[in-house]
């Protein structure tokens, strides 16, 4: 692995999004749409907005950064841009570890813009540091750009990947506390709830909006982290050069 490789791959990277505005305002806007949306929703009952509202700013990051990233990378295997890559000195580690350095400087950038609106314009409460819940908001970023890459080994087309998010997704946003409280699932979903990393980034905004005490959102966020690396690490372990 060579960080010189990493960060080419990176500016590489992030000069396509550049080029790609619609994607680009995507990953900057949706999400602070999609925040402000639900408290319009909850205007006559800013206590729901201030339940959920947290939650929210963990799972729509992660989403997003999910899709944009798993069609993002299995368009550059299929279009022959990895198999060119991977033909120079480089390895699978800094392809990966270059896209998920770009993608986490988008997501900072994504995680500002939807804390600032959520905290500054929408007047979410929030009892912890802000800045605490922004990191956590983009470590939850660089999970969907983590298992986005993991997911893209396996699909042949982007409508494959896009199927995976019913299959990856759209259980970790049921079973993280969203809905229902994750002391109140059936013991078998709260178990399957305790290994899903959703469900830690979830706890750790729900924890910075209730206490000022951060221990246990640093212990949280040392768990997405973790799923971070394993992640990656199984992305380079499993990245095809091409489809077959």
């Amino acid at each position: 692995m060579s960080p010189r490789t990493t960060l080419a791959v990176a500016r590489r990277v992030l000069t396509q999004l550049r080029r790609d505005r619609r994607t680009l305002a995507m990953l900057l806007l949706l999400p602070c749409l999609l925040i402000s949306l639900l408290a319009w929703i909850y205007t006559n009952d800013s206590r729901v907005f201030d339940r959920v509202g947290p939650a929210l700013l963990a799972i729509f990051p992660f989403t997003i950064m999910f899709l944009v990233t798993s069609v993002t990378t299995l368009r550059e295997r299929s279009s022959g841009t990895l198999e060119r890559l991977l033909a120079m000195p480089m390895g699978k580690l800094d392809f990966l570890l270059g896209y998920a350095v770009a993608f986490a400087v988008v997501a900072a950038a994504q995680s500002v813009l939807a804390v600032a609106i959520s905290v500054g314009l929408l007047d979410l409460e929030v009892a912890g540091p802000v800045w605490l819940l922004t990191v956590v908001a983009v470590v939850d970023a660089v999970l969907g750009t983590a298992l986005g890459l993991l997911v893209s080994a396996f699909a042949r087309t982007e409508f494959q990947a896009v199927q995976f998010m019913p299959a990856l997704v759209i259980p970790q946003i049921l079973l993280c506390g969203l809905i229902v409280g994750r002391d109140d699932l059936p013991g078998v979903l709260g178990a399957v709830s305790d290994v899903l990393p959703l469900s830690y980034a979830v706890d750790a905004m729900t924890h910075l909006s209730l206490t000022t005490t951060t221990a246990e959102v640093w212990a949280d966020l040392a768990v997405v982290a973790g799923f971070v690396v394993a992640g990656l690490a199984l992305g380079a372990a499993t990245l095809r050069r091409r489809t077959a």
